[in-house]
């Protein structure tokens, strides 16, 4: 367990309170994003979407720019309006959308408003996914949203730009504003939207502590896996997994605000009880993803993320689920 100066340390240093989300401590991740990897794990299920842009300029799908006409241009491109605005002759030019879009399914709902340590679940998410949507864009990877509490979800539509991420940056915020009844059914109507937004060939990114996820959520996802690439990360509090030590026992009484809970501790056998349950769960989850060939990866409210990121050549990602 973190000691308090620690954790302030960490908060001053994550520019957060850890309970509410605020633009800076989102837009910080823009410096960390260039060492996160984002390159694709298997080859495309989907030969019109490539992992990366075309090293080639040519009639493609998608204008990029225009530039001064040069000898050997192709005179069909040429740019009508910004030679007539200019007075100099100028050539459009195109790229091949080759890009990879890449989105991320945020999860705001109530199970995710907890925290016991260093932040609330659904601030380390929204951390995740900033962390995640500035190395999208830094790639020139388009960036989607899905983001979603017990009361509305909101849809970001794929864009290459750094407004894209601000945007997901401020709807975020914006949902936090909302107050929340407990609602499973919502999840599922914002995992519809993604089956929607996704093309096919997408990687997408799935942030959530899967707590309302049921066999229903996994046929939507069993549908979406089979022409995207999904990755999951569940985001959990310490005191999920294990109940905290003591000398003494005592019977302590929790509540989330709207429920109340008596919990046991300092007592080997109800702590061992306890903890083989949380374990019994996320087998249960690791073993739902591996059946869409998903691996799920743990990721704790507890601690900064970066001191979570393992690195390898390929840049930081997140620890696997053993």
């Amino acid at each position: 367990m973190l000691a308090i100066s620690d954790i302030q340390n960490y908060l001053t240093q994550l520019a957060t309170n850890g309970v509410q989300l605020t633009i800076d401590e989102l837009v910080r991740y823009q410096n960390t994003a260039a060492q996160f990897r984002l390159s694709p794990n298997q080859r495309s299920k989907n030969m019109l979407s490539g992992g990366e842009r075309s090293t080639f300029k040519g009639r493609g799908m998608e204008f990029d720019e225009a530039r001064i006409y040069q000898a050997g241009d192709d005179i069909r491109s040429i740019d009508w309006r910004v030679t007539a605005r200019t007075g100099k002759p100028h050539t459009k030019i195109f790229r091949e959308e080759r890009e990879r879009p890449v989105f991320v399914f945020v999860d705001q709902s109530d199970s995710m408003q907890f925290g016991t340590q260093l932040l609330y679940k659904s601030v380390q998410a929204a951390h995740l996914a900033c962390l995640i949507a500035w190395a999208a864009v830094s790639r020139g990877d388009k960036l989607g949203a899905v983001l979603f509490n017990d009361e509305q979800d909101i849809e970001c539509k794929p864009r290459a730009q750094s407004k894209a991420v601000l945007f997901m940056i401020n709807q975020l915020i914006e949902l936090e504003k909302l107050k929340q009844t407990p609602k499973a059914e919502n999840s599922l109507k914002a995992l519809d939207r993604l089956l929607h937004l996704a093309k096919p060939g997408s990687l997408v990114h799935l942030i959530s502590d899967f707590r309302y996820f049921s066999e229903v959520h996994f046929e939507r996802l069993g549908t979406l896996a089979r022409h995207c690439e999904l990755s999951a990360t569940v985001i959990y509090d310490p005191f999920e997994l294990s109940l905290p030590q003591s000398s003494n026992r005592q019977n302590l009484q929790v509540t989330d605000g709207k429920r109340a809970q008596s919990i046991v501790i300092g007592d080997k056998s109800a702590s061992d009880a306890y903890a083989t349950e949380q374990n019994k769960r996320l087998s249960r989850l690791k073993n739902a993803f591996a059946e869409l060939k998903t691996d799920l990866r743990l990721v704790s409210a507890g601690l900064p993320i970066e001191s979570q990121l393992t690195y390898s050549k390929q840049g930081f990602t997140a620890g696997a689920l053993q």
